[in-house]
């Protein structure tokens, strides 16, 4: 069973949990951030299920067990400030996994449901090449029709999407419309569409993350 711990990171303003090596004893990098309601002990669960003993996972805790008050597609000024605060969030998590020499590229973005959300949101403003982004039942944020910046590159950046096809939270057609702007910003999508299928993460999602993890170079040291 995963065992938690406090994991103290300079200037951020929420706590974070992480489970597994030390950032200086790790191989590779997992940031996972919960949904709407839940919590970093939820979402921290996951690391039991991938079974991937080189990785530190870190799992930031949302004031309130929100990362922004509206829906996803709501215009994003009713969002802000808690959408950049929130966004900002994954830039220090980041940016301490860096100083302790894990580098972006060994560095797995996940996320459920608005979690899911936040982690495609800051790949999509923020390309470069990551170990990897993982959308589980969600996509990017912003109402319809909202002019992107299309600049820069994920250089080939593994990027799995999964979602139901009757969520009663994130739109398929968003989930499609997501898939496609990464795709166009130079990430490797694969997105998978699941019938019938409830708000919740299934087997066939968790054995996509491992083939991720299972690419990215030193990962088990």
């Amino acid at each position: 069973m995963i065992v938690t711990r406090a994991e103290v990171i300079s200037g951020l303003k929420v706590s974070v949990l992480a489970a597994g090596p030390p950032v200086a004893e790790a191989g590779a990098a997992m940031v996972l951030v919960h949904g709407r309601g839940a919590s970093a002990d939820d979402i921290l669960g996951i690391a039991d299920l991938l079974e991937a003993p080189g990785f530190v996972y870190l799992a930031p805790q949302a004031a309130g067990n929100a990362w922004y008050p509206m829906p996803f597609t709501y215009p994003l000024e009713e969002n802000e400030p808690h959408l950049s605060r929130s966004l900002g969030v994954i830039e220090g998590i980041l940016a301490h996994l860096a100083a302790g020499g894990l580098d972006v590229e060994r560095t797995i973005l996940l996320g459920f449901s608005q979690g899911a959300c936040l982690s495609l949101e800051f790949a999509a403003r923020n390309p470069r090449r990551y170990g990897g982004v993982v959308g589980l039942s969600g996509g990017l944020i912003g109402p319809d029709g909202l002019a992107r910046d299309g600049s820069g590159s994920l250089d080939g950046t593994p990027v799995f999407l999964g979602c139901s096809d009757v969520d009663p939270w994130i739109g398929i057609e968003r989930v499609r419309f997501s898939a496609d702007f990464l795709e166009k910003l130079g990430g490797d999508v694969d997105l998978r569409v699941y019938p019938g299928m409830g708000h919740t993460i299934v087997g066939d999602e968790l054995g996509a993350v491992r083939g991720m993890i299972g690419g990215i170079p030193g990962s088990a040291r």
